[in-house]
């Protein structure tokens, strides 16, 4: 009775030192990184950030080309006003269109053309030699002589008026040849469309 007694407890500590002899496996190793849901939301906001970004990029770029557009139309729009403005002028006592005053005539009639709103105002001009009342009938054949030169080109004559200043308000108030070459000419004033005036290159004529 006693060697069973005995016996029980020693079988029961071999058993638990078997039992803690036998080797556990091991636990699975803890899961690391981003989980597959997170890599496919990284791409996700990844091509969206792009897709923003090129977005961004392309309206200012679209921005940058309309700013320069704008520029070069307003650059564009100075000089045919300049040219529109450029004056003639004469030989002494003459109203002849020169070569080199049938050149900025052209010119403003490819412009004109272009700008149907566009009218002028023709101001004839001349030097201080000779009378008052045949310098004043000098710069209106002067000035008649340019509408003339406009209207040739079928442009209308309801956007030309002309007027004649004779030998008063001289560019030039000098005595000497030089002022009076300066002084024989036809001006140009804008009188109306002026916000309308289309340079040739973007009219689409």
């Amino acid at each position: 009775m006693i060697v069973r007694r005995f016996a029980v407890p020693v079988l029961a500590a071999m058993l638990v030192v078997a039992a803690c002899g036998k080797k556990q496996p091991p636990p699975p190793p803890a899961p690391t990184g981003p989980t597959p849901e997170e890599l496919a939301q990284r791409r996700a906001d990844s091509i969206a950030a792009a897709r923003r970004a090129d977005s961004i990029a392309a309206a200012r770029r679209e921005a940058e080309a309309k700013a320069a557009a704008a520029a070069a139309r307003a650059r564009a729009v100075a000089a045919a006003r300049t040219t529109l403005q450029e004056m003639v002028h004469f030989d002494f006592d003459k109203s002849d269109i020169r070569p080199d005053a049938e050149a900025i005539l052209q010119r403003k009639v490819a412009i004109l053309r272009a700008s149907p709103d566009v009218q002028l105002q023709i101001q004839g001009y001349c030097d201080e030699r000779g009378s008052e009342e045949y310098n004043l009938a000098l710069g209106q054949r002067r000035a008649e002589s340019v509408r003339k030169y406009l209207e040739g080109f079928g442009l209308s004559d309801s956007r030309f008026t002309i007027i004649s200043y004779g030998e008063e308000r001289p560019l030039d108030p000098a005595h000497n040849e030089d002022a009076w070459a300066q002084n024989r000419r036809d001006q140009f004033v804008i009188t109306a469309g002026a916000n309308a005036i289309n340079p040739p290159s973007t009219s689409g004529n």
